[in-house]
């Protein structure tokens, strides 16, 4: 522990606590919380609260040197000035489940407690609108607690009485002081626009109430949760391996780079050093998703601004990078080929005559669609100014990738924090200085110029030797000597089919992704299943931003901020 800390806080209200993934962890007590994050954020530049979390611990064995809990409250912060991270926890016991809330120090707060509230049923007091966020309100329990069931099978089969549809409907009904809506004079009314569920331009199954004046808007209210599946809960009755495809479904354009922060997760906890052609298999995978997600967004981002053909030249070019994709690891937007300890297979005969050909290809058609969208006047005149937000503001609500990095910052994980051998790539971490729409588009058309740099360094560099770690918990392990001894015979039955058993402790990963930092936060109790999975996704804390972005544009403005943002709704909801 930081002596500056242990001199401020009086004895004993601080614990430190060892991780597997080095990360400094410290217990405080409840009273000493708020003291506590507005000294690391105002003393100890931690700008943003990465992610904040919580865990059911009363089912939990391996908790050697931690205080009692029946629930632990999880705030990870990062500072990007001095590129630290910190881990806060407070334990509470039954059936005082409640802290104060952090909204004011951190605004990106906001979610994350009423996330919390929703899934874990701990109140955050003093917060301006707990509420649930993922699950309807009339939704009983709290599905992250470990009672609460995680299959349908496990209840009663669902009926819907005449009464209990009368209160689903009632429970639909739109009241504006519920959202925090206000009138702005005695004489007016409420003036409103549901902007979805279901839009064309909100990317997904997602609903944005507006209040407005006119055309201008005066609040922005988000609401989320249409398409959340349990992917949290999933992790918990999932052998580690087989959770592997459903990491593919988070972002679900993001492909294979969904696997990364997971199996770097797991392999960490299990002490797993992947050999270094399956890192440049990973690398290169991952930037070739990187530039199939940009290539969605250029498209649907022309689109959304009113330009029809480009979408169409870009959804051509994903296919064919889906066709390498297809060729390598046999599936195509999804194919969940990342393995504890390495990758699924080998990389087939003439991968790389594929490879070298869509790279040579793609700058041209890329620069073509320089002239026929970035140049565009009438795509400048929509986006140029819309939408702006300053780095400071970005760090306070959680903003990550590429729109952090349009408002000059160059906060690129893999430069500043390099996993799976990023330190040996030449490239550019690419900023805009404006923070609005179009730099947001810009980063994105620059950094898939800087995935092609990448890629083409794989391709030249790609070293011998094995595709999977030779690990007793790599999962599955290789093949080659299943029939030379009983023992190799039985680890690999066992890990295949139970899955590995991965020592007791937790580990957090995160890395850049095609929308921002994308983290796995895993706990294990020692056994073939993950203790508690947190998946902290970027476009959870973007889509926050939208109040603050839209507020005193027109509806077509906003039109533009949600296109920019760059989100899928599986990202946001899980």
């Amino acid at each position: 522990m930081q002596p500056a800390l242990q001199s401020r806080f009086k004895e004993g209200a601080l614990c430190a606590q060892s991780t597997v993934d080095g990360i400094e962890t410290l217990w405080v007590e409840r009273d000493q919380l708020r003291p506590l994050l507005q000294h690391l954020q105002q003393g100890q530049g931690f700008e943003m609260l990465f992610d904040l979390t919580a865990i059911d611990e009363r089912q939990r064995e391996h908790r050697d040197g931690q205080p009692p809990a029946d629930f632990t409250v999880v705030y990870q912060l990062l500072s990007v000035s001095r590129n630290r991270d910190i881990r806060i926890k407070v334990a509470l016991l039954q059936p005082a489940l409640s802290l104060p809330s952090i909204c004011d120090i951190w605004p990106n707060a906001n979610w994350y407690e009423c996330e919390v509230w929703d899934l874990f049923g701990i109140r955050f007091d003093g917060h301006p609108h707990l509420r649930r966020i993922l699950l309807p309100p009339t939704w009983e329990g709290h599905p992250l607690r470990k009672d609460h069931y995680a299959r349908a099978t496990e209840v009663e089969p669902f009926s819907l009485t005449e009464e209990k549809q009368d209160t689903e409907q009632e429970a639909l009904r739109f009241r504006p002081e519920d959202w925090g809506m206000q009138r702005q004079s005695e004489d007016s009314d409420f003036m409103f626009l549901n902007l979805g569920p279901n839009h064309p331009s909100v990317h997904g199954v997602f609903r944005v109430a507006l209040q407005l004046d006119g055309e201008e808007i005066i609040q922005a209210v988000p609401d989320i949760g249409y398409h959340h599946r349990g992917a949290e809960k999933m992790g918990e009755r999932q052998a580690w391996h087989s959770y592997i495809p459903y990491t593919d479904r988070i972002d679900y354009l993001g492909g294979v780079m969904n696997n990364l922060p997971y199996v770097l997760a797991v392999e960490q906890l299990a002490g797993i050093q992947v050999p270094p052609r399956a890192q440049v298999i990973r690398v290169m995978m991952a930037e070739l998703f990187r530039i199939a997600s940009h290539l969605v967004f250029y498209g649907t981002f022309a689109q959304d601004v009113g330009q029809m053909s480009p979408v169409f030249y870009m959804f051509a070019d994903r296919e064919k990078l889906f066709g390498i994709v297809e060729a390598i690891t046999g599936g195509r937007m999804h194919p969940a080929w990342f393995r504890i300890g390495g990758v699924a297979q080998d990389l087939p005969l003439g991968w790389d005559r594929m490879v070298r050909e869509f790279i040579d290809y793609l700058p041209g058609r890329l620069a073509e669609y320089d002239a026929m969208v970035m140049r565009n006047g009438t795509l400048q005149r929509r986006t140029r100014g819309i939408g702006v937000y300053n780095t400071a503001e970005g760090l306070a609500w959680g903003a990550s990738g590429p729109g952090l990095r349009a408002t000059g910052l160059d906060w690129d994980l893999r430069k500043k924090r390099p996993y799976s051998g990023y330190e040996q790539f030449d490239f550019d971490v690419v900023t805009a200085s404006n923070g609005d729409c179009y730099d947001r588009c810009l980063v994105r058309v620059e950094e898939m110029r800087q995935s092609l740099r990448i890629i083409r360094q794989c391709l030249d560099n790609m070293p011998a030797g094995p595709y999977k770690a030779r690990h007793p918990l790599t999962t599955p392990p290789p093949k080659d000597r299943t029939l030379a001894d009983i023992e190799t015979l039985i680890q690999h039955f066992v890990n295949s089919s139970w899955g590995p058993v991965i020592p007791p402790g937790e580990a957090m990963v995160a890395i850049e992704a095609t929308k921002g930092m994308n983290a796995y936060y895993l706990v294990s109790d020692g056994s073939t299943q993950s203790y508690r999975t947190r998946i902290r996704t970027p476009s959870f804390a973007h889509l926050q931003m939208i109040p603050l972005l839209s507020r005193g544009l027109f509806v077509s403005d906003l039109i533009a901020i949600i296109a920019s943002i760059d989100f899928v709704m599986a990202d946001v909801d899980r």
